[in-house]
């Protein structure tokens, strides 16, 4: 049995959702946020005390992305995954690493300097620079989904839910109001999918049923 450490709308949505649309048995256990503060005993299986970690036998993963690449080629063949013959196999790779390493990571310091930090050591200014950079390097986003309904391969896949998951967090931190219409007009199509949804309903249960309280939303 797969399990997944999940706070909820955390980046750990990426695997939750790829679990849901892969139809895999998995159990949820819910932290609160962020669990290095709330949680001290989750350090014991994660000295980071950052969320996702996904245990699957011997293996441990703690990159949302990864563990959302992990799962389509262990648990494969699936379309979620873009093989290696295939012509996308690039572009697949190229936006399931853009879609932390370049969409997450200002969107965690906007995060940050707006809602997380005391009010003492907010920070408007570094807030709003890590949003101009969040939005600038959307434009990648903007004009893929211009062309295509999805990001590669011209079918969903799991580089759709790893952006994706950059769209929520989006919403957390009152940037969604600036997508362009081709990023506003995609993520409505990804909220609509199934799989989305199973993943939205199965977070709130797990919530209700461990009594873990949401501290982010989108």
């Amino acid at each position: 049995m797969i399990t997944l450490y999940h706070c909820d709308g955390a980046r750990s949505f990426r695997p939750l959702w790829m679990l849901e649309e892969l139809g895999l048995p998995y159990e949820l256990r819910m932290l609160p946020f962020p669990p290095r503060v709330f949680a001290k005993e989750y350090l014991a299986l994660n000295p980071l005390g950052t969320i996702p970690l996904m245990i699957d036998g011997d293996t441990r993963m703690t990159e949302s992305s990864g563990i959302c690449h992990y799962l389509g080629t262990r648990y494969g063949p699936t379309p979620l995954v873009v093989a290696t013959d295939e012509p996308a196999y690039g572009a697949f790779l190229n936006w399931m690493y853009f879609s932390d390493a370049t969409l997450t990571f200002p969107q965690t310091l906007v995060l940050r300097y707006t809602q997380l930090e005391p009010e003492a050591r907010r920070n408007p200014q570094v807030a709003g620079d890590y949003a101009k950079w969040f939005l600038g390097r959307l434009r990648a986003v903007e004009a893929a989904t211009g062309q295509s309904e999805t990001l590669c391969a011209g079918r969903f896949t799991a580089a759709d839910i790893a952006v994706g998951y950059a769209l929520r967090l989006a919403g957390t931190i009152g940037l969604a109001r600036d997508f362009g219409p081709n990023v506003a007009a995609y993520w409505a199509r990804l909220q609509a999918r199934d799989g989305y949804q199973r993943a939205l309903a199965a977070e709130r249960q797990a919530g209700v049923e461990q009594n873990v309280t949401p501290r982010v939303r989108g």
